[in-house]
């Protein structure tokens, strides 16, 4: 394997439970396997109740001494803002754990994911300070204070796919507002929201604030979504997993439950599109990206009758650039799959296009066979119908369906009828028909004349089963703090 980054790695695979590093109550672990090569990077503790009930009775007791939540907004300022620093400066580190853990290119592991992380944090470790509470405009013989406090313990389950970014969306804000967090990462890759909690402690984020379990999701994520002194629960993943997240909220103490879960991204390439050219580049480039593994990744290609082939003719001469290849090479722009079994998924969801009837013009084979990673050729897939599985399920992989269409009302109908709502892409230099069919699509971001551009000062989440709350932005803490209302009577106003 070469890395191509010069830098010592921790592949210490023991859960951090209440300041730290310890095996499962049991001793049980399991393999953390490196989908690059198929080679064991390090055994990693399986943690079960016991382990969450630790990690948990951890948070509560930090934040029932007010050890961090207790410290004023400029205090946690200046911490996240180190621990944020601290994440820049082991970012080689960060990036390769990353890499080799999941399987994407090193390149955007730290230009992307280790950066957006750190901005992420410290970007809320500057808001706290500047987050006002409000007066009401009560009559002169009240004064009524709207205050927002942490929620409490706040429990964090984290997908495979950008362990780190969805890790800080979440603790960030959370930890910012004077939360404690017992943070699950994805058994699939749960080495750098380890390294992210070292980091946490290095920088002065108290013991037993930050915590994390790491495991399967029905031995640390049910029981952290169960638990009784959990005040909240934050999850990305999957709808269906989302979906029994909902469930266990409600079966134990009715904790808040924020989900971000699937997608299927209708994008909208129009006959007056302002730039050919570059709607193909986003286009391409935002399904391969991260080897499809996004769940805001535009899957799902509209692109009007008149145009289409020279669109097709453009994007099949992109193909050659995303070539898969060993993510660890400073060059790659396409990596492996996170394991054997999403390859698997990844190629049954081609085979069933396939005998649905779609034309395969491109990809639709495993690669790299001889390296025993999981790699998967970018795939395309063109006449494809609506009600093709290819067109309806999340794959999760970089297979791109292609639909033609000639009218607006019937291209609008067809990009809503997924039960997702996450994002979509409109292309079109028709200023009223970009404004019109944006606000016709029933999606949390709709992008125009770009694809996938982001900041942390925009909200990210979905409409129907895309998920409940928003992540990024000041909206964030929403999710992680009360709003409570001190209601002051006045007897005697002058």
């Amino acid at each position: 394997m070469s890395t191509h980054i010069g830098t010592a790695l921790n592949f210490d695979g023991r859960a951090l439970l209440n300041g730290e590093r310890v095996q499962a109550a049991d001793g049980q672990v399991f393999d953390c396997v490196s989908p690059v090569d198929g080679r064991i990077l390090t055994q990693v503790a399986r943690c079960s109740q016991a382990d969450v009930d630790v990690a948990v009775a951890a948070g509560r007791r930090a934040f029932d001494d007010r050890r961090w939540c207790g410290m004023s907004p400029a205090q946690r300022k200046r911490t996240m803002i180190r621990f944020a620093d601290l994440v820049q400066q082991h970012g080689d580190e960060l990036a390769l754990l990353e890499t080799l853990d999941m399987g994407k290119p090193v390149k955007y592991a730290r230009s992307v994911d280790v950066n957006s992380a750190a901005n992420c944090i410290r970007w809320y470790g500057e808001a706290i300070d500047k987050v006002y509470d409000e007066v009401a405009p009560t009559p002169s013989t009240a004064l009524a204070l709207i205050t927002r406090e942490p929620v409490g313990v706040v429990g964090v389950i984290v997908p495979w796919n950008y362990p780190m970014i969805m890790a800080a969306w979440k603790i960030a804000p959370a930890l910012a507002a004077g939360n404690s967090v017992v943070l699950k990462p994805s058994e699939k890759s749960p080495l750098t929201a380890l390294r992210l909690g070292d980091l946490a402690l290095e920088a002065g984020i108290p013991a037993g604030v930050l915590n994390v379990v790491t495991g399967f999701g029905p031995e640390a994520g049910s029981p952290l979504a169960l638990h009784m002194d959990v005040d909240c629960i934050a999850f990305t993943g999957s709808t269906r997993v989302g979906k029994q997240i909902h469930v266990m909220a409600g079966q134990s103490n009715l904790k808040r439950a924020w989900t971000e879960l699937g997608g299927k991204s209708p994008n909208i390439v129009f006959a007056d599109c302002p730039d050919l050219d570059r709607a193909v580049e986003a286009s391409i480039g935002s399904i391969f990206f991260n080897q499809g593994e996004s769940c805001n990744a535009p899957s799902r290609l509209f692109v009007e009758e008149s145009i289409k082939d020279r669109f097709i003719e453009k994007a099949l001469a992109l193909m050659p650039a995303y070539a898969p290849a060993n993510p660890t090479l400073p060059d790659t722009v396409m990596g492996a799959l996170v394991d054997q079994i999403q390859m698997n998924t990844v190629l049954r969801y081609i085979e069933s296009g396939r005998s649905e009837g779609a034309k395969l013009i491109a990809g639709g084979e495993q690669a790299l066979t001889e390296t025993g990673g999981c790699y998967v050729h970018p795939t395309i897939f063109d006449g494809v119908k609506s009600s093709m599985t290819i067109a309806r399920e999340e794959i999760f992989g970089p297979v791109l369906a292609v639909m033609s269409f000639n009218d607006v009302a019937d291209v609008v109908r067809e990009a809503n009828s997924s039960i997702y709502g996450l994002q979509a892409g409109v292309w079109t230099r028709d200023l009223n028909k970009a404004h019109g069919v944006a606000r016709a699509l029933r999606a949390g971001t709709v992008h125009v004349n770009q694809y996938d551009e982001d900041d942390i000062t925009v909200p990210f989440g979905g409409f129907k089963q895309s998920g409940v709350g928003r992540d990024k932005s000041l909206h964030a803490f929403d999710k992680y703090t009360e709003c409570k209302t001190t209601w002051i009577r006045i007897d005697s106003p002058i």
